[in-house]
């Protein structure tokens, strides 16, 4: 749930900020490009494609990874995901420090691979660990899960209350982080993403194997 909320701040400091892309929701550079072949204003297939490579990377070595088995139990592949984003937010941050938007050119695929890099990375992970209805990332399936299981509706109502607080989490999230980045500039939202994905990441360590 802690990542959901981190999604939120990241995809709105990419939308926002780095010129209407998305690092966490992948859905959405695909269909940018689509808009952008169409003809659409304000978009970049460039910084479309950055973000979607980036991702694709960070979940190849993600892959890699926990797919050779080196790292085994579920806390610490947890651990790994959440680890390694946050060094990557941090990373973005440390770039960012001082700027607002808009960005130079090379600022902003600096951020726009980093922070990929970090989502890709941790959704790799999480598809592997499999939690029901917890993807961290997209919520068409939740969304669709919790209305279609509704009681009103003669469905079992299973997990409604995750269902819902992801949703919300996302929503704050992104509200949080266009807050943030609107008035401070990108360091404070960044460095935010980035402590709690180390707050993860430290729960994580310290639970019993």
């Amino acid at each position: 749930m802690v990542l959901t909320a981190t999604t939120g701040i990241v995809d709105a400091i990419s939308f926002v900020g780095l010129g209407h892309v998305f690092t966490a929701n992948m859905t959405g550079n695909v269909v940018f490009i689509g808009f952008a072949l169409g003809g659409a204003h304000e978009l970049s297939i460039q910084r479309s494609l950055a973000a979607l490579a980036a991702f694709a990377t960070g979940a190849m070595a993600a892959g890699y990874v926990t797919n050779r088995g080196a790292i085994r139990t579920p806390e610490r592949q947890l651990a790994f995901a959440a680890g390694t984003e946050a060094a990557l937010l941090l990373m973005s941050t440390v770039i960012a420090v001082g700027q607002s938007p808009p960005l130079s050119s090379s600022l902003a695929y600096a951020l726009i691979v980093l922070t990929a890099l970090a989502m890709g990375v941790r959704n790799a992970v999480i598809r592997k660990l499999a939690v029901a209805d917890v993807t961290t990332t997209v919520l068409t399936l939740t969304i669709t899960g919790l209305a279609g299981d509704a009681p009103l509706v003669g469905g079992h109502g299973a997990r409604s209350g995750r269902k819902a607080l992801s949703i919300l989490l996302m929503l704050a999230g992104a509200l949080i982080g266009t807050v943030l980045l609107l008035k401070w500039g990108f360091v404070i939202p960044l460095a935010l993403s980035a402590l709690l994905a180390l707050g993860v990441t430290v729960v994580a360590v310290r639970r019993p194997l």
